[in-house]
């Protein structure tokens, strides 16, 4: 099973879509929420060189946030990304 993080916040849609995108596919994932942790939004934007959420990484590989899944899902390399061993 493939280890998918995600920082996200409580209030922000695209993370919503994104959990809900994952959940559709069968996929568990750890959450890490950016407004409950100061620490943790920090540790993201070292990770991810981002400020905005969702951040997603799988399997370490960081894809970037929702678009930037579903535009990787839409080419045919989500789902390789998702079946490599973490």
């Amino acid at each position: 099973m493939a280890d998918i993080l995600i920082y996200s916040a409580a209030v922000c849609p695209y993370c919503v879509a994104a959990k809900n995108f994952l959940k559709s596919r069968g996929l568990d994932y750890r959450e890490i929420r950016i407004d409950q942790d100061a620490g943790a939004r920090n540790e993201m934007m070292t990770r991810a060189k981002r400020t905005s959420v969702p951040q997603i990484f799988v399997n370490g590989t960081h894809v970037g946030g929702f678009d930037d899944m579903v535009a990787l899902d839409r080419a045919g390399n989500f789902q390789p990304l998702v079946e490599q061993a973490p």
